[in-house]
């Protein structure tokens, strides 16, 4: 049994996209969809540095253009199925034909500006904290102000708010806690300080042509297998001021009797979850060409289709 996954924000790196696009056809293609979308994802994948990647409206379509440029050059794959992490399940949303590659960037470039715009009214943040029990580290983050915004399984979470409530975190960790390390995003993702990007999302969502799931896919917001394309772009929607829960997805995964786990470019952060919270799954990150031939190979052997 073969899932699909997409990372999301964070995963991107200097240079990323550079080995993708002398695959034949690639350059054309991120050439077209930078023009569908009005962003030079050649330059943002190629050259840019890591402070001009890390801006949100520039992040997420990125993502998402690099995940179905490697997903496409795996060939004609029909996984048991697909998710994604955050701005990875716009990613998913495609592989499961929920939405067309045009519609999802255009989609995804509305999230970053809408998030980006929302993360700058409040001084806003990230934190992951190395250790603890959930049971105890999550009402210790509520009783700060604080969202647990990922709760992504193997003992990682990621906590969220204002500046000042994660200065207070830092110096009251929850027991069992290690060290609380800062992230260098731009905001507080999947929180209510995302709320005004809801309102600007649903409205675009109005204008897409939407396809019920061809494939089974699993929800951040629960881990549910959703089948209807409305209610995957509802929950799309909705889930930019709501928290990941990785952990369900993959919880999900293994219900469905997982075997093999394939992670898009810029593979590795999921799969690194993966292997610690699926033991015995086998997995593989794409991060260059170079990793298509061994994921072609997982795929012949543990796709059921």
């Amino acid at each position: 049994m073969l899932v699909l996954v997409a990372p999301g924000q964070g995963a991107q790196t200097p240079g990323f996209l550079t080995p993708w696009l002398e695959l034949p056809g690639a350059a054309d293609r991120i050439a077209a969809w930078s023009d569908a979308i009005g962003l030079d994802l050649v330059h943002y994948g190629t050259k840019a540095d890591a402070d001009e990647i890390r801006d949100t409206a520039v992040a997420q379509p990125l993502l998402v253009a690099a995940g179905l440029l490697s997903a496409s050059a795996l060939g004609d794959v029909a996984p048991d199925a697909v998710a994604g992490h955050s701005v990875g399940e716009i990613t998913a949303a495609v592989f499961a034909g929920v939405l067309d590659d045009v519609a999802a960037l255009g989609f995804v470039r509305t999230r970053g500006l809408a998030m980006a715009d929302a993360a700058a009214i409040t001084k806003t943040g990230m934190s992951a904290l190395l250790g603890g029990d959930p049971e105890v580290t999550v009402p210790h983050l509520e009783s700060l102000g604080l969202t647990p915004a990922n709760v992504n399984g193997a003992g990682q979470i990621v906590a969220a708010g204002t500046m000042e409530q994660l200065a207070a975190l830092e110096a009251d960790k929850p027991e069992g806690v290690r060290r609380v390390v800062a992230l260098q995003v731009a905001g507080a993702f999947h929180t209510l300080h995302m709320a005004p990007a809801v309102d600007r999302l649903a409205e675009a969502a109005k204008a897409l042509t939407v396809s019920d799931p061809k494939l089974p896919y699993v929800s951040n917001r629960d881990g549910a297998v959703v089948s209807s394309g409305d209610e995957v772009v509802e929950r799309l929607v909705g889930q930019v001021a709501n928290p990941v829960r990785w952990d369900r997805c993959m919880e999900t995964f293994k219900e469905r009797g997982v075997t093999a786990l394939i992670e898009v470019c810029p593979g590795g952060t999921l799969t690194g979850l993966a292997k610690r919270a699926l033991p015995g799954v086998q997995t593989l990150a794409l991060k260059t060409p170079d990793d298509l031939d061994a994921a072609r190979t997982l795929v012949a052997e543990h796709s059921a289709a």
